[in-house]
């Protein structure tokens, strides 16, 4: 069976310099807000081209308390509007909602599943204070003109690039675009840690600032709560993790992109959409970091069980669309065509830095061979 992700292969390949920074920390005798935590945090705010980074306790948090602390700081309030592309996972809204802002679900562009520039202005109201771009799939939203839009009506701009770690447009990165960007390490991202680990990413050092307290309590400093903080830190061992993994990032997306090369040049089967490598206006391949590949075809649920068949093992992200989840039952009523039928056809093939070229070929095959009515 050719893996959808192989974890293991992929901590296999860096199992001695993770052992030796897990040891580091256990010998050191500091598991929470130590040097590991201060040097990732530098060394991916360098990567990404921005002043600071915070580390949090996951992805969610990230888009959470960015919103959280934007409240704090007197920059938005109850009710607010957020834009936010409605085939996104659902972490983007829940952390919308959970501040007691309102989302505005827009419809994205079929070809490239990010939001549709075009739909935003229309979505547009007094109320609307933040437009929140998914980078899905590791595809960089347009993001040249959604600062032309956040500029001209005056919107915050946090971007979700949990997806996207690395990816970039004229040499600037993914989490550097916006006022705030939200990161996830979940361990199957792209930079994934050994559990559950994000980061936000900003230029804004009185932002920073806040974010430092909310994860910790809402404190800067013991027993003194400015705020009604959380408790959402990166602990030392996943920061040391993330450090020794941040070095092979480069490398790793790089060995994606042949995959993916492999599978556009490749795939040849007429009831196979495949995506579409641009989203920013231009054909410019390598600013995509293809944390999935990700196709659609009206007969996915057989598609899905012949390449099973096969030998390929598949995913579903995502099958139910957010204003269909029980969880959102207020937003049910939304006419959202090109979002249900994303939901409804989408399919993703294996793609990881240890799939090798041959598997990656053979997942081709698999695809191309399959016709209606086949299993």
């Amino acid at each position: 069976m050719i893996k959808f992700l192989d974890l293991k292969a992929i901590n296999h390949d860096m199992r001695s310099e993770l052992l030796e920074a897990c040891a580091r920390v256990i010998d050191s005798g500091w598991y929470i807000g130590g040097v590991e935590l201060q040097r990732f945090e530098q060394e991916f705010a360098e990567y990404c081209g921005v002043k600071y980074c915070v580390g949090v306790a996951n992805g969610l948090d990230a888009l959470s308390l960015t919103l959280r602390a934007w409240k704090e700081l007197g920059r938005l309030k109850d009710g607010d509007e957020v834009i936010v592309p409605a085939n996104t996972y659902i972490a983007s809204v829940l952390a919308i909602t959970e501040n007691g802002l309102v989302p505005v679900l827009v419809e994205p562009d079929p070809a490239t599943y990010n939001l549709n520039v075009k739909n935003i202005e229309c979505a547009i109201t007094p109320r609307t204070k933040v437009l929140l771009p998914v980078h899905l799939y590791g595809f960089l939203t347009d993001m040249p003109a959604l600062l032309s839009i956040a500029k001209k009506h005056g919107l915050l701009i946090l971007e979700d690039s949990a997806q996207s770690h690395g990816a970039s447009y004229k040499g600037k990165k993914a989490g550097a675009w916006g006022d705030a960007s939200g990161f996830s390490f979940y361990p199957g991202k792209n930079l994934g840690a050994l559990g559950d680990a994000g980061a936000i990413t900003t230029n804004d050092e009185e932002l920073a600032q806040v974010l430092r307290a909310l994860r910790n309590y809402g404190s800067h400093e013991k027993y003194q709560n400015l705020y009604r903080g959380v408790n959402s830190r990166l602990d030392e061992l996943q920061a040391a993790a993330l450090s020794v993994k941040l070095k092979y990032l480069d490398a790793q997306t790089a060995h994606r992109r042949g995959i993916v090369e492999i599978y556009l040049q490749g795939i040849k089967n007429p009831n196979i959409v495949l995506p579409i490598p641009t989203d920013t206006g231009v054909q410019d391949f390598e600013v995509h970091v293809w944390h999935l590949f990700v196709i659609r075809t009206a007969h996915r649920d057989e598609l899905q069980k012949y390449l099973q068949n096969m030998g390929v093992q598949t995913l579903i992200h995502y099958p139910i669309p957010i204003h269909k989840q029980k969880a959102y039952t207020d937003m049910s009523a939304l006419s959202l065509p090109i979002t249900e039928m994303i939901h409804d056809e989408v399919l993703s093939l294996p793609l990881g830095p240890t799939l090798t070229l041959e598997e990656a070929q053979k997942v081709v095959l698999a695809c191309n061979s399959f016709s209606i009515g086949s299993f």
